[in-house]
């Protein structure tokens, strides 16, 4: 079924397999996957009477089981509770990225972008503008990333290129272009420029030429935007999607549901059933108040759909989405398992699946956090930094990791038991008491390990 939706879908020969693949992908994600189906669910029969088959009508229920996987796996890597820490030996330095982020919005950055590269891929822009370091998520839709021959892992250039009406360059400022026409647009960020191009008419001669007038040079010595391939797989530009394994279920419950919604509409208005030789060939109308009159030997009845097929829908869409979640390791928890669970691990063992698909995205994603925070480094020595109103001094080399909070807030047995746990083995000097406090950091939202130990210190000298 997804395989004919794809071919519904109109194709613009103009760009890639991959921008058409992203495409589908994205609007499966937004939930207009079937804007390509000409008819409404409620259509049965086209202008000439003829029968419309259901795979060309929309659905009339929408279950965004894809949008519900993505959602749920960025709560567990990237909400309020689950955004990392960046760690380093130099206290200023961590204290730098640590406001840096918080001034550019980087955890909400970060959500977008678990959001938007579960098709595949997606990219993080780094500016500074004034002084300040800003981010933003981009899709990859239109972008295609170029490597350093030598170290595949360093973007050399990342092209952007894409087609648009005339009448929105001249909105945008540009002249000598067309309303009418259509145009290709192109920028390209390498590590020294951000190349603008004039537009070039789509249908007619003409090609990329520089646009002096915007091209702009930002001389930091690296491409300022970070590649992220999603999950593991894939290939060398894009990564898997995160809910291709459940697509064909979707659309079969999306199905499902709207005929079963569907019968009970006819369950509400049965057809009345005559049997009556006088109009054999009447036509077939829905509705107690318009009888069906059909064959000899008078009889009438109405025509029904019993109860039980509702029921049967329900529990096999029920199982198609127990199958799918677990196809895509999305959360299959139930109320009434959640409402037993006594502690954080419980909730940690019911959530399994969701939590090897977060654990998946946290090392992609992951590596995009320490490979902003080393950009940040670089860019603090080429120019003069604020953040959160003070000035940042260049930065030199720093060693940067991730401290990742637990996925479950522990309860307060899981607090009692880590509080006994700590004491033992601190009183025993297995661990510092530095160790010990770092260890629940997150639970207590203590900020600074550091300044929290010399405040402990404090009270035990007093």
């Amino acid at each position: 079924m997804f395989d004919s939706l794809m071919a519904l879908i109109p194709r613009d020969a103009d760009y890639s397999e991959r921008t058409w693949r992203l495409e589908v992908l994205g609007r499966v994600l937004e939930g207009r996957l079937y804007e390509g189906l000409p008819f409404a669910f409620s259509d049965e029969r086209g202008a000439g009477g003829e029968y419309i088959p259901l795979r060309m009508r929309r659905p009339a229920v929408r279950y965004p089981l894809a949008r519900v996987v993505v959602e749920d796996s960025v709560s567990l890597v990237f909400s309020e509770g689950h955004f990392p820490t960046f760690e380093c030996e130099d206290v200023v330095a961590r204290g730098v990225m640590a406001d840096v982020a918080a001034e550019a919005g980087l955890n909400a950055v970060m959500q977008e972008a678990v959001l938007r590269g579960s098709v595949g891929s997606v990219a993080i822009l780094m500016r500074v503008l004034r002084g300040r370091v800003f981010f933003s998520a981009l899709p990859t839709l239109y972008l295609m990333p170029q490597w350093e021959p030598q170290a595949p892992d360093v973007l050399a250039s990342v092209t952007e290129r894409y087609k648009v009406r005339g009448a929105e360059l001249v909105a945008r400022g540009y002249e000598a272009v067309d309303p009418a026409v259509e145009y290709w647009f192109m920028r390209r960020w390498d590590a020294e420029r951000e190349v603008w191009f004039q537009p070039w008419p789509v249908r007619g001669p003409g090609g990329p030429i520089e646009d002096a007038a915007r091209t702009m040079r930002h001389g930091l010595g690296f491409v300022p935007l970070v590649w992220i391939r999603n999950l593991p797989g894939g290939d060398a530009v894009d990564g898997a999607c995160t809910f291709r394994a459940a697509i064909e279920s979707m659309i079969e419950i999306d199905y499902q549901l709207s005929q079963a919604g569907r019968g009970l509409k006819y369950s509400s208005d049965p057809t009345l059933l005559i049997k009556e030789p006088a109009a054999v060939g009447s036509e077939i109308v829905r509705g107690a108040g318009n009888a069906l009159i059909v064959s000899e030997k008078g009889d009438a009845r109405l025509l029904e759909i019993g109860g039980t097929a509702a029921s049967a829908v329900i529990e096999y869409v029920r199982v198609l989405r127990e199958f799918a979640l677990e196809s895509v390791h999305g959360n299959r928890a139930s109320p009434e398992k959640l409402s037993g669970a006594q502690s954080g691990r419980a909730l940690e063992m019911m959530n399994q699946g969701l939590i090897w698909l977060a654990d998946n995205l946290r090392v992609s994603y992951g590596d995009a956090l320490l490979r902003l925070a080393r950009m940040v480094v670089r860019a603090s020595n080429v120019f003069p930094l604020v953040a959160m109103g003070a000035e940042v001094v260049p930065i030199g080399p720093v060693r940067w990791t991730l401290k990742w909070p637990r996925w479950q807030m522990p309860g307060a047995e899981d607090r009692e038991r880590d509080a006994r746990t700590l004491s033992t083995l601190a009183a025993a000097g297995q661990i510092s008491r530095l160790t010990a406090v770092k260890s629940i950091a997150d639970v207590y939202e203590i900020q600074d390990v550091e300044a929290e130990m010399q405040r402990i210190a404090g009270e035990a000298r007093a």
